[in-house]
């Protein structure tokens, strides 16, 4: 049974509960993810808000940055590592707002970015959380 969280978690709690909810996913995502750093940050940086024409850094619930393993041949000169990002304060604006659980919204946005990681299509992601 899952906790019920009635006061938002801090940024090590929401990282332990998405370390929890990594563990439930597919083997296929946990062995993608090995030596992908998972970084929980308050909001977005100013040059992702910038980069991706966000009208407020609450607009972005996750993201994916680095190029996803479909794409990558051993031709890719060396770029910065991928990374997972979840973004505390706006998955609390959104949990705040739906009453959704807060673990399902932390494993839809991790398993959302993690999909782009491997390359997935949206309608590929959507089957795996409905599994």
């Amino acid at each position: 049974m899952s906790e019920a969280w009635t006061i938002p978690p801090d940024l090590d709690a929401m990282e332990a509960m998405a370390r929890d909810v990594l563990a439930r996913l597919p083997a296929q995502f946990q062995t993608a993810i090995e030596g992908v750093p998972m970084v929980i940050a308050e909001f977005p940086d100013e040059e992702i808000v910038a980069d991706m024409e966000l009208e407020s850094p609450f607009d972005l619930l996750g993201l994916y940055q680095g190029v996803s393993l479909r794409d990558k041949t051993t031709n890719d000169l060396p770029s910065d590592p991928d990374m997972v990002f979840l973004y505390r304060r706006p998955i609390l604006d959104y949990w705040s707002e739906t009453g959704e659980d807060i673990k399902n919204i932390v494993r839809h946005v991790l398993i959302h970015e993690i999909g782009h990681h491997l390359g997935l299509s949206d309608e590929d992601m959507e089957a795996i959380e409905a599994a």
